[in-house]
């Protein structure tokens, strides 16, 4: 009994480990497409790729998605702006020797 319980626990947290996606407000059907790109840097070997994300707009935002189509360890962050303001900065930065490929999408 104590062996399946510490299975699923671990493949959760698996999951919860290398899903790096970013979302951010609220993720209904009803939002507006604002802003989107693709932030694609290809990797070299032994260095972290950093790449910078800047929007600004009329509109106030109410969600952000940041998707990493690779599925690798690499993490986005927001540094300025964000949900709530007509501006959002990101930060998008690889696992060391891999690239780097998120699609952002900003909704107001």
């Amino acid at each position: 009994m104590k062996i399946p319980v510490l299975v699923v626990f671990i493949s959760c947290l698996f999951v919860v480990v290398t899903s790096d996606h970013l979302i951010l407000g609220n993720t209904n059907n009803n939002q507006h497409l604002v802003h989107h790109t693709i932030a694609h840097y290809s990797a070299i070997p032994f260095i972290k790729r950093v790449k910078h994300v800047f929007y600004s707009g009329h509109s106030v935002i109410n969600s952000i998605m940041a998707y990493d189509n690779k599925h690798t360890n690499a993490t986005a962050t927001v540094t300025a702006g964000g949900i709530g303001y007509t501006y959002v900065n990101l930060r998008l930065k690889s696992e060391r020797g891999k690239e780097l490929d998120y699609d952002i999408g900003i909704y107001s």
